[in-house]
């Protein structure tokens, strides 16, 4: 497969200082694993837009060599053995559930991930302090987070009492069983809508509705995010309230969205390529959580379901 560019701006903004101190023991191999294509994931643009801020430019200091499955998840295993036969200095694997693969693959060459599953269930790091091996990064997953938007589902809409819960169960996240017991607190019933694949998501959708749920609740995934329109289209067409945990939600006409910038995240996974190209052991480097969120609440559809001054907010969108 040939090499895919996606750091259109490397080195632009670059201090000179920082250029010199990359260039100086390039160039570097940096091996990237996806799912689907770098170009079109905003991931990955940030992660290159931060690499180029570290003076890292593609084709002097630092090689990339690009593995993607175009969406068929059984083929991540044969590219990631493609990826450890190059011997890079580093792999970067960005995905719950792209991580996990590259790291049974090897065990020595150094693993930077970026996650929005456990990585502690995922078998990638010991901890979250010392993780140990050969891999580290950042960790989307924040557990406090599920209850507290499910609170705030409440809050807004004091009347619902059955909530749609949309997740992938194969994804090891404490989501579930943190809103479980959120949801007892609240007074709150949850319907159980489980998808493993795209195929899914009709059925568990009807079946939910059937059971006369007032809101959907989206517990954010690759395999939710896929399908964050249809969801979304799905919420509006059945007038439902629908949130869920990145900003992408509130943007496309969910009703709110509360969590991390994945994406600023992500960007954060070059600066620990860079200190694992200048020595440091990644099994010494802690995983990185998120430690800034963003309530980000959809005006427009907001004015359909609730009064916007019950909702303590930091930014509103309107579409």
């Amino acid at each position: 497969m040939k090499r895919r560019e996606f750091i259109a701006l490397v080195g632009s903004t670059a201090a000179w200082s920082s250029l010199a101190l990359a260039q100086s023991k390039g160039p570097w191999r940096l091996g990237a694993l996806l799912y689907s294509d770098p170009q079109s994931n905003p991931q990955m643009a940030a992660i290159g837009r931060r690499l180029g801020e570290l003076g890292y430019v593609e084709g002097r200091t630092i090689a990339i060599e690009y593995r993607y499955a175009e969406g068929r998840l059984d083929r991540l295993p044969n590219l990631a053995a493609e990826l450890v036969a190059l011997r890079p200095n580093v792999i970067l694997a960005v995905g719950g559930d792209v991580a996990p693969i590259a790291k049974k693959v090897d065990q020595k060459i150094p693993l930077v991930f970026v996650s929005s599953a456990d990585p502690e269930q995922l078998g990638l790091v010991a901890s979250l302090r010392r993780p140990g091996g050969n891999a580290t990064r950042v960790t989307l997953l924040q557990d406090a987070l599920a209850s507290k938007r499910l609170e705030l589902l409440k809050e807004a809409l004091p009347d619902i009492s059955r909530v749609g819960f949309v997740w992938y169960p194969d994804r090891p996240d404490n989501e579930y069983r943190e809103d479980e017991r959120a949801a007892q607190t609240l007074g709150l019933r949850l319907h159980s809508a489980e998808v493993r694949s795209s195929d899914d998501f009709e059925a568990a959708l009807s079946r939910a509705n059937d059971e006369g749920i007032d809101a959907i609740y989206v517990v954010s995934s690759r395999l939710t995010a896929l399908n964050l329109k249809r969801l979304v289209q799905f919420a509006t067409q059945h007038h439902l309230p629908l949130v869920g945990g990145w900003g992408a939600w509130a943007k496309e006409g969910g009703l709110f969205s509360d969590g991390p910038d994945s994406v600023a995240m992500a960007g954060r996974a070059a600066n620990y390529i860079d200190k694992i190209f200048k020595g440091a052991n990644p099994g010494d480097l802690p995983v990185e959580q998120p430690a800034k969120f963003e309530l980000i609440i959809n005006l427009k559809t907001a004015n359909l379901w609730v009064s916007i001054s019950r909702i303590r907010f930091f930014r509103v969108l309107t579409n």
